[in-house]
This record gives structure tokens, C-alpha cells and sequence, in this order.
């Protein structure tokens, strides 16, 4: 029991430990996209799905020693592809798919000692039932989550902070070897023991599921993988697409595991289903468009409850369901293929067949649909019975306003708008207030509910710069910086409505680099910034910092760092080697601005440190919004080699030393701690 409890923990350790360290060394390469995550928990839970199919298939059709000396030669070729770090040949071009590019990259870095970790829970609780006869394996099965939700939460307050990207892989790397030889010790001893489908069946053995047994067993996988995946889309693209994000509400997902199949009645049906109706209501509720913007703190917290609240009811009733040990193996393979179908569909079919974030409210509706069905569902009557009595009725009427308000506020997240797309990088809307042609009307560009940019309508408007990029701004003074008469050239990450082409002269030169291809088209089709630029206009396509890496040097007069994920800028464009790339890229008496306005986020320590150690002069610029709403406040810091340039007559007088944080270390590639800068 030991030894099995030993390789089970150790391995579900590895196996979510392994998420965020993976998702966090690639997320530069894919512009610090929320979607990378939700795209890694799809190859996770395909290679889960693979793993309980192989765990399956070798308890079932293979004898024991061969079970143990197939696996064992497994993990050696496993031991032999460590470390789990992504080559840098690996990096994408400006014109892939990007999610099958991480699919492809994940599958050649990690995917056979992923897939070998996937299969140790319901292989060694296998072969703890072959060899403790009558002995129940499900506790084991609560251990294992119980390891999975110590990874995750462990990560951000005790890893993240005190080891590379690189000294994670090699410390893990290193476990996976211990996990490795526990585990092939685990292997032979209980291939002493006979199969279990060959040892004599209890007098009273359970029958095997029936399909119907096995469709609720997917359908009850599927709801909580897509609600967990749903609320980490709602929660990262209006803040950042942070570890600690991620990771609470896997967390909580895993926490249900642990309290549904532990030996103790955690999941109380009755409680649990009563406290399902608010959980999903609130949640609906917290995503329309005309419910109150909450605190971040409380709006995480709220979801927080409500996902554990949906999550319990599915996993709990999945544990009462569960079947004799004997069809155990089939029992995880039904959970990970609804686990599968859950990321698939957030990560693969969302982002490409809606035109907004549906699949939380979807996900709402399906959990409610499934919360009815358990609900009604009594013992030795058969459910067609169940389904016409007046409770169950009056249930109904329930389950069905739900979905019609989740209806209602699907509606309202499109409606009104001129344009509503989405892709992998997220949802794009625009939206024009005011009537056509007057003084005063406006459009704007939504990236979720983040504003990327506005645009006066009115011919005699539409060329000033309006919300982060007026002219008292960090960009706004920078770019006053240039002499009359002498061309400037400006680089800008970020690309937005365009607003800061509003400053060139037919002088001048503009090279915008954005990696979101529909946002180039709205620029240019819904707002006219580009169009009307006077001065030479270029659009570079894929990731900012990854296209400067492949350009010779740009001579850049100002160079804007405005590619924001979220209401924050991506962790890997704020770096030591980003700006020594930057710092190549402008001419000596040249300037990099920094546009780090952030709701949630304290990145003003962050440039200061880069700053301080690269000796380079710094200002931070702070702007008040203005009483017409036109301009917002914003900060930016202004970095520079030469540090006159910051006593120019367009910084004279503003501005102030950025603040330094002595518990704010250097961010480098391979070390940033989004979690330490949380305001």
C-alpha cells in the first residue's frame, strides 16, 4: 500500500506540476495569449485520454509480466528525452495555426513522459486491487488528486518564485527519475499476482455499466473540464494570462476530485444541489453586460465558490456512480474522454465556431441540464417515469428561465456591436456610440472588455489621439521628441486601432508589429488611423519581440511596447534580454516607452529594475483622465541610454523616477513572478 501510495503521489505531483512550467516557457512565443494555457490543458487531457486507453488496454489484454516489462521499457525511453524544455527551433512563424503548433511542440518536448504519468493512476490502483484482494483502490484515487492539487497549488508561492523556468525543468526532470524507478518497482511485484479478471467474482459482484451508466459518466466529466477551462478564458482576458490564474480554478477542480472520492460523504446531494442554482446564476449573472463590474478580488472569489459548488455536484455524483474495481480501468477511461471533450471544445471548436466567449454559458447550461436529470433520477424507477411528476416539473421550469437569461446575456455580449469576431487570440468587438455624423460620436475596439483604442467618426475629429495616446501621455511626449524638418521613425508593439499612426508625418516612418490577424483588418476597415497616415506605414505580422529577434537593427527613434494580453503587457516583453533586443534596436539618443497602465498589476518595479541594472535613465509619466472621458489616465516609463534626452523640453517638468522594489528581482527569460507584482 505504501510503495503504490508513494508512486501515485509522486506521479500526479509530476503531472500538474508539469502544466504551468510548460504552458509559462512557451506563452512568449505566442504573444502571451490566454488561449496557450486552455490549449495545453487540450493536449493534457488528449494525453490523459491516451493514457487511461494504454492503462485499459495492458490490464485487460496483457499479462502481468509482460504488463511490468512493457512499461518498464517505456519509461526508460521516457528517462532518455529528459529535460522537458522546448527547443527554440520550435518557435512559430508569423503564419501558423498556432494551436497546432503547441499541440505538435508539447507532443515532441513532453508527450511519452506525459502520456507514461497519465497512466500510473489507474494502472498502479490495478494492480493494488490484483493484489489486495477485496481491497477498495478509490482511496488512491483521492491521493492522486490530492498530489495533482498540491502541484498546482504550490507553484506560484514556492517555485515560481525561487527557480528558473530552467532549474524547474531540470528539478523535475530529476523527479520524474525517482518516479520512474518506484514505479517499475511497483510494476513486478504485483506482477506476482494473477489478473484480476481471472480471480473468482464476490457473491455480490455489480453488474457491468450500461451505456446509459456510461454516457452520464462522460457527460459528468465533460461539464466541470468545461466550466474550468470557460471561467480561466472569463478570468485571464481581462487581467493577464498569469500561473495563479490558471492554476486556481484547476485547483478547485481537482479539490472536488479529492473531497467526491475520498472515503468520508463529502458531497452531500441534497445540499449541493440546492446550492447549484445560485452557483450557476451568479455566474450567468457576472458575465452579462449589464451587471455591475465587481472588485477583481471578489469577482475571483465569487467564481471561485460557484466552480466549486458545479464541480462538486458533477464529481460527486460521478462517485456515486463508480462502478465495482473489477471495470475500474473503464470507469477513468469514460472520465477522460469527457475531460477530453471538454478541452476540445473550449480550445479547439470555441475559438473558431463562436463569435464570442459562449462556451461559459453553454458550459452554465449543460451543468444545470445535468444537475435536473440527478436531481429527478430515483432509485428503481425508470427516469421517462421520474420526469413527468410536478417537482420534477417545476425543476424544469427552473432549468429552463436559466438558460434562457444565459440566452439573454449571450445576446447582449454581440448586440449593438458593428463588428464581433474571434479567434485564438480572443474575441474583437467595435462598437459605435452616438449617431452617425455627429460632433461627438465614436467608436471603439473591445479585446473582451478591455478598450484597445477609440476613434472620433467626424471628419474634423478622427485624426486626433484619443484614450492612452493623447499628447500630455508617456507616447505622446516621446514622439514630440522629434525636430522639424529631420524624419522620425517609430516602432510600435501593438498594433490596436492604430491610434499612434495619428502622430506621423508624411516624413516619418511607422512599423507596427501585431500578432492577432484580425485586428490589422478592423484597423483598417472600422477605424481610419492607418488609412490616414501621412507618414511611410508598415504592419509586421507575428509576435513583436520574436520578429525584432529576426530583423537586422531598425534604427527606431521611439520604440512603443503596447502589446497588451489581457490589461497587461506579456510577461516575456519585459525582460533583461527583451531589452537588450530593444536597446539594439534604437538609435543611442533614442527612447523605449513602456505602456504599463494595469488594473491589477504593478509592473513600475519591474522596468525600474531593468532599467537600474542596464544602467539606463528612467521616468515614469502619470496622466489623470480628463473631464470629457476623451483621454484616459495612463502610465508609461520612458527608458533611454542617453539620459539628456529625458531633459528634452517635452519631458521637462513631468514626470518622475520609477519606484524600485527590493523584493522585486530582475525578470529575465527565465524568471518572472507575475504573482509578487499582484496590486
Amino acid at each position: 500500500m505504501l510503495l503504490c501510495a508513494l508512486t501515485i503521489f509522486l506521479s500526479a505531483f509530476l503531472l500538474f506540476q508539469i502544466q504551468p512550467l510548460i504552458a509559462k516557457a512557451i506563452l512568449p512565443w505566442f504573444g502571451g495569449s490566454a488561449a496557450v494555457w486552455t490549449t495545453c490543458m487540450l493536449f493534457f487531457q488528449v494525453e490523459l485520454l491516451l493514457g487511461y486507453l494504454y492503462a485499459d488496454f495492458s490490464i485487460h489484454r496483457l499479462r502481468p509480466r509482460v504488463q511490468a516489462t512493457v512499461h518498464a521499457a517505456l519509461l526508460l525511453i521516457a528517462l532518455a528525452l529528459l529535460p522537458v524544455l522546448p527547443s527554440a527551433s520550435w518557435k512559430p512563424a508569423a503564419d501558423d495555426n498556432p494551436t497546432l503548433h503547441i499541440l505538435a511542440l508539447l507532443a515532441a518536448t513532453l508527450g511519452l513522459p506525459y502520456l507514461l504519468l497519465s497512466t500510473t493512476g489507474p494502472l498502479v490502483q490495478a494492480w493494488y486491487a490484483r493484489s489486495e484482494k477485496g481491497a477498495s483502490p478509490y482511496r488512491l484515487f483521492a491521493l492522486s488528486n490530492l498530489g495533482s492539487m498540491l502541484a498546482l497549488i504550490s507553484y506560484p508561492p514556492l517555485v515560481e518564485p525561487f527557480l528558473s523556468t530552467r532549474g524547474q525543468a531540470y528539478t523535475w526532470s530529476v523527479s520524474f527519475a525517482v518516479f520512474a524507478i518506484l514505479c517499475v518497482i511497483t510494476a513486478f511485484r504485483s506482477a506476482r499476482f494473477p489478473p484480476i479478471q481471472e480471480q473468482p467474482l464476490e457473491i455480490d459482484s455489480a453488474p457491468p455499466p450500461s451505456p446509459w451508466d456510461k454516457l452520464m459518466w462522460v457527460a459528468l466529466a465533460s461539464c466541470p473540464s468545461i466550466l474550468m477551462l470557460a471561467v480561466t478564458n472569463h478570468l485571464t482576458q481581462d487581467v493577464s494570462s498569469i500561473p495563479f490564474l490558471w492554476i486556481l480554478p484547476l485547483s478547485i477542480y481537482l479539490l472536488s476530485f479529492i473531497l467526491c472520492f475520498d472515503t468520508r460523504p463529502w458531497y452531500v446531494r441534497n445540499l449541493f444541489l440546492v446550492l447549484l442554482a445560485p452557483a450557476l446564476g451568479g455566474m450567468g449573472y457576472m458575465q452579462w453586460s449589464e451587471s455591475k463590474t465587481l472588485d477583481i478580488k471578489l469577482t475571483i472569489g465569487l467564481f471561485a465558490a460557484a466552480s466549486f459548488v458545479a464541480s462538486m455536484v458533477c464529481h460527486g455524483e460521478l462517485s456515486l456512480r463508480k462502478p465495482a474495481p473489477r471495470y475500474l480501468t473503464g470507469f477513468y477511461l469514460m472520465l477522460s474522454i469527457g475531460g477530453a471533450l471538454g478541452g476540445v471544445f473550449v480550445g479547439v471548436m470555441a475559438p473558431y465556431l463562436f463569435i464570442s466567449n459562449f462556451e461559459l454559458p453553454l458550459g452554465l447550461a449543460l451543468c444545470a441540464l445535468l444537475g435536473f436529470l440527478v436531481a429527478v433520477e430515483e432509485p428503481g424507477i425508470p427516469l421517462r417515469h421520474s420526469l413527468v411528476s410536478v417537482s420534477s416539473l417545476m425543476l424544469f421550469l427552473g432549468v429552463f428561465g436559466l438558460c434562457l437569461f444565459l440566452g439573454r446575456t449571450m445576446k447582449d455580449a454581440v448586440s449593438g456591436y458593428r463588428v464581433a469576431q474571434r479567434n485564438f487570440y480572443g474575441a474583437l468587438r467595435v462598437r459605435e456610440y452616438g449617431r452617425p455624423g455627429d460632433f461627438d460620436t465614436y467608436r471603439t475596439l473591445l479585446h473582451g472588455s478591455i478598450n484597445h483604442g477609440e476613434q472620433w467618426t467626424h471628419p474634423d475629429r478622427r485624426r486626433e489621439p484619443l484614450t492612452y495616446y493623447c499628447y500630455e501621455s508617456g507616447i505622446g511626449r516621446s514622439i514630440r521628441l522629434r525636430k522639424p524638418g529631420q524624419p522620425q521613425k517609430v516602432g510600435v508593439l501593438g498594433l490596436g486601432a492604430g491610434t499612434v499612426a495619428s502622430f506621423g508625418r508624411s516624413i516619418d516612418q511607422y512599423r507596427f508589429y501585431e500578432i492577432n490577424p484580425l485586428v490589422p483588418h478592423l484597423a483598417r476597415t472600422e477605424f481610419t488611423f492607418l488609412p490616414d497616415c501621412r507618414a511611410q506605414l508598415q504592419v509586421v505580422m507575428g509576435d513583436g519581440r520574436l520578429s525584432l529577434e529576426r530583423e537586422p537593427a531598425q534604427e527606431f527613434d521611439v520604440l512603443l511596447i503596447d502589446a497588451f494580453s489581457g490589461d497587461s503587457i506579456p510577461a516575456h516583453l519585459v525582460t533583461r534580454q527583451a531589452f537588450d533586443l530593444y536597446f539594439r534596436h534604437i538609435k543611442p539618443t533614442g527612447v523605449i516607452v513602456m505602456h504599463i497602465s494595469n488594473k491589477y498589476l504593478d509592473l513600475e518595479p519591474v522596468i525600474a529594475r531593468v532599467a537600474q541594472e542596464m544602467g539606463k535613465a528612467a521616468r515614469l509619466f502619470e496622466t489623470d483622465e480628463d473631464e470629457a472621458g476623451a483621454c484616459f489616465g495612463t502610465t508609461y516609463v520612458v527608458v533611454a541610454s542617453d539620459p539628456t534626452v529625458l531633459e528634452q523640453p517635452s519631458f521637462r517638468g513631468a514626470g518622475r523616477q520609477p519606484r524600485v522594489n527590493s523584493k522585486v528581482s530582475t525578470w529575465t527569460d527565465n524568471y518572472s513572478n507575475l504573482f509578487r507584482i499582484l496590486k
